[in-house]
């Protein structure tokens, strides 16, 4: 692996925000669903939540450069995804426009949080708005009274992004990522050819030296080379 490329792996990992996401409630079009993925990215979000249409059960729609490097996690139901958020710790938002709801910018993103946004017909479903903590909305002088999905989730990406950076929240000493998913993420887009070979046939993958180069005894390579 490239030496260069490693440390900006490392890097990129360090700064990774575990405790802020996003969950997506049967966000349908695919470009939607990438442009979340990709900005998730770009803000330093490690995962985000879904919860899919019936007639899309895979991210296999969605460009994978991104998703690369943002975990994904599937809901069977709202109830399911918002239950799990909850219980991380997490203030669970979700974006309705309603008498409660409040400016977007004036939540405490450096509290762990979640955000809910909606299905781009019918917005969040009647029992994520039962569930969630607290609505929130994004203020418009237009005629237009709504944001596309992708557009109203980077908004909020960047304004939780500002608030963090602010609160130092993304020069960390050591990443929130559990060491085993820092060294598959490392291992995989480090050694992408490799990796696929190992996972084919079942074989942990090895560490890794401080230059990104695999540390492996002969009987790893001999079983990677067998047909």
């Amino acid at each position: 692996m490239n030496l260069e490329r490693y440390h900006r792996i490392q890097q990129v990992l360090k700064a990774r925000q575990t405790d802020l996401t996003f969950c997506l409630e049967e966000v349908h079009k695919p470009n939607n669903v990438s442009a979340v993925i990709r900005t998730a990215d770009a803000t330093g979000i490690h995962k985000i939540h879904a919860v899919w249409p019936n007639e899309m059960r895979t991210l296999g729609h969605t460009s994978a450069g991104a998703r690369n490097w943002v975990e994904v996690d599937t809901h069977d139901t709202i109830e399911e995804a918002i239950g799990e958020l909850k219980a991380q710790g997490m203030q669970v938002l979700v974006t309705n426009l309603s008498d409660t709801a409040v400016d977007f910018r004036e939540i405490d993103y450096t509290k762990p949080t979640a955000i809910i946004l909606g299905s781009e017909k019918i917005g969040a479903s009647e029992k994520a708005k039962q569930l969630a903590d607290q609505d929130i909305i994004i203020p418009m002088i237009g005629m237009v009274q709504s944001l596309n999905v992708s557009v109203a989730s980077a908004v909020i990406m960047y304004e939780a992004q500002r608030q963090r950076e602010a609160a130092g929240m993304y020069d960390k000493e050591k990443s929130s990522i559990p060491e085993e998913s820092i060294h598959r993420v490392l291992f995989e887009r480090g050694h992408p050819v490799l990796a696929k070979v190992a996972k084919r046939k079942g074989l942990a993958y090895p560490p890794l030296d401080d230059q990104g180069q695999i540390v492996a005894d002969e009987s790893w390579w001999q079983e990677m080379q067998k047909k």
